[in-house]
């Protein structure tokens, strides 16, 4: 393996500039995500029965009070959409928020799924806290991330009903 190779000081380097790759790598790939592929919650994006429509993350993680300390990269890439605050406030701004919502817990969900190829070059300790730093670095952005979407989604319920026949 690479690590009885590598100085100590070397490959903490790697470790830092392989995490920045990481999340650069996968910021970007998620930016390209067809914009048709994003309409909808597929697999990994589908709302679990305990998250109660984003209520769970209000009421458990208290979501509302930290979400907006955290940095926010969504217009990191030409073309992209921060989600710092909605687009637009009417049906079409709000489901590019959503789809927006989708692409960012995408782009989080990849990234820590890059934890594991630490093992590749480190030692199991180093490893094991490598991966457990793209948990705890990724996670609290994928609940954001849902928790922004379910109340979003739940704004888009309300302002279709209200809609009246001939606008539909």
């Amino acid at each position: 393996m690479l690590r009885y190779v590598m100085p100590q000081t070397l490959t903490v380097v790697v470790d830092v500039l392989a995490w920045g790759f990481f999340h650069a790598a996968t910021g970007y790939a998620a930016h390209r995500v067809p914009a048709a592929w994003l309409d909808r919650d597929r697999w990994a994006l589908r709302p679990g029965r305990f998250e109660a429509g984003g209520t769970w993350y209000r009421r458990r993680l208290r979501i509302h009070r930290w979400k907006d300390r955290l940095p926010e990269a969504g217009a990191l890439f030409q073309g992209g959409v921060s989600k710092r605050q909605l687009p637009a406030h009417d049906l079409d701004g709000l489901l590019l928020f959503v789809r927006e919502t989708r692409r960012a817990e995408l782009a989080h969900w990849w990234a820590l799924s890059c934890g594991p190829l630490f093992v590749l070059w480190n030692p199991p300790l180093a490893a094991g806290l490598l991966v457990a730093y793209g948990v705890l670095v990724n996670l609290p952005f994928i609940a954001i991330q849902r928790y922004n979407r379910f109340r979003t989604q739940s704004l888009i319920e309300r302002l279709s009903r209200r809609r009246s026949p001939h606008e539909q």
